[in-house]
């Protein structure tokens, strides 16, 4: 086998769980090969480049070899091999995640309990007051 699908290599080659995902990613242009946007229909050839984009991160691979099998995880690293520039970027951009506070952190715990609102609205001077409307003064 000499040529395949895109879509059926990225299967093969486990970056996609199915292959009707792989063909979506291709449909929204985050696949590349050789430079170009393609279709899922573009057959794949040892030596070519592909350059594909999954979440923040970006991949760039040289096909090694073409396989319209699903094997397990060591097979299919034998079909690609990334570029060292793309596992640079990659390892970066994870170092970056890495370092950038969370930004859930800032929030001090979601809603107040029941006595941090009552010392809240003591704080406010709400005081005895049942009511907003209800003015402390005529009492």
């Amino acid at each position: 086998m000499e040529r395949l699908r895109i879509d059926k290599w990225l299967w093969a080659a486990r970056f996609y769980k199915t292959r009707s995902l792989a063909s979506d990613e291709i449909d929204r242009g985050r696949v590349q090969v050789n430079g170009a946007v393609v279709k899922a229909s573009r057959e794949l050839k040892a030596g070519d480049t592909v350059r594909l984009r999954s979440g923040e991160s970006e991949r760039t691979l040289l096909v090694q070899a073409i396989s319209d099998r699903r094997g397990g995880a060591p097979e299919a690293a034998l079909l690609y091999t990334e570029t060292a520039e793309s596992v640079q970027a990659r390892l970066a951009l994870a170092e970056q995640r890495r370092l950038a506070p969370e930004p859930a952190r800032s929030l001090e715990g979601g809603r107040p309990t029941k006595r941090e609102r009552r010392d809240s609205e003591q704080a406010r001077g709400w005081g005895d007051r049942w009511s907003a409307s209800m003015d402390s003064n005529k009492s």
